[in-house]
């Protein structure tokens, strides 16, 4: 048994490293669909389709648990592929899996509340409001899951979110440092503006962003906190774990790196992030 990583390309790595981290006996499997990245400029169906195919790839390699690090995967496709899918799926093979995202531990970190918890609504205007930016890829944008998710639970937010339409791309093509950080600040600039202030707050809504999170740093006003999909994601996988022992992680250490697209070893970006060389290898057929 092993947990699987999904993602359109290297962006869940940050994800993934930080599991690594926090399970160093587990083991793992990494899927980067970098034949189709980016997911953010694709239609919905085509996101569920791409999604679906990933964790059949997973599933196949022996891994019974799943975990989008990927936000537009997740939220766009991760609910169609719990309600619709994932039951007629686990008959079809005979085995119990599951597939996990990124945006709820996100949403629970953000908001200081578990996902389950819907307060009453306020009856009148909030004096005080927190402003929170979501930089993110267009589709997840589209999708306004963060806006819904967190007025659910906290009327005193207010979420603000920036479609970084290239920015994964370049991220995934390994951009020089200049040309990254003048996008970013582009991004920063244009959200500040739409806002009329500066965030209070920011979250990096596409794990590829963690790669270049010094640089958001550098764009936000100095001491802006930036709430992590990575951290969040370990701490709420280690607590379903908890709660699911009958999902074995493993305990030989296996690191896999799989790949719809060309493998081989990654650009210097990647590299620099990972902190060593990392190959991968080409991912088989979904059966």
């Amino acid at each position: 048994m092993a947990i699987g990583v999904f993602d359109s390309g290297v962006g869940g790595l940050t994800v993934h490293h930080k599991l690594v981290e926090r399970f160093p006996s587990a083991d793992f499997v990494y899927l980067a669909d970098q034949a189709n990245t980016p997911y953010g400029g694709r239609g919905g169906e085509e996101i569920v389709e791409l999604t679906r195919a990933g964790c059949i790839r997973l599933f196949d390699e022996g891994c019974d648990l799943v975990v989008l690090a990927c936000n537009t995967a997740a939220g766009v496709a991760l609910r169609r592929l719990q309600q619709t899918w994932l039951p007629g799926y686990r008959k079809e093979i005979g085995r119990k899996v599951n597939v996990l995202g990124i945006i709820v531990p996100t949403i629970e970190a953000a908001t200081g509340l578990p996902w389950e918890h819907e307060p009453d609504r306020l009856p009148e205007k909030v004096e005080k409001v927190d402003i929170l930016a979501v930089f993110c890829t267009p589709a997840t944008a589209r999708s306004r899951v963060y806006e819904i998710e967190i007025d659910k639970r906290r009327q005193d937010v207010a979420v603000f979110s920036e479609p970084c339409r290239d920015l994964a791309r370049m991220i995934e093509t390994g951009a020089s440092a200049v040309e990254l950080a003048q996008t970013i600040e582009g991004h920063v600039k244009a959200i500040t503006t739409r806002i009329g202030r500066s965030p209070d707050r920011a979250i990096l809504g596409c794990t590829h962003y963690e790669i270049v999170a010094d640089m958001f740093r550098a764009a936000l006003p100095p001491g802006t906190p930036l709430i992590h999909q990575p951290q969040a994601t370990a701490d709420a996988l280690a607590a379903y774990l908890e709660r699911h022992p009958e999902f074995d992680p493993g305990s030989s250490g296996v690191r896999r790196f799989l790949t719809t697209g060309k493998p081989g070893v990654q650009h210097r970006l990647v590299e620099t992030f990972w902190g060593a060389p990392l190959a991968f290898e080409a991912a088989r057929e979904a059966v």
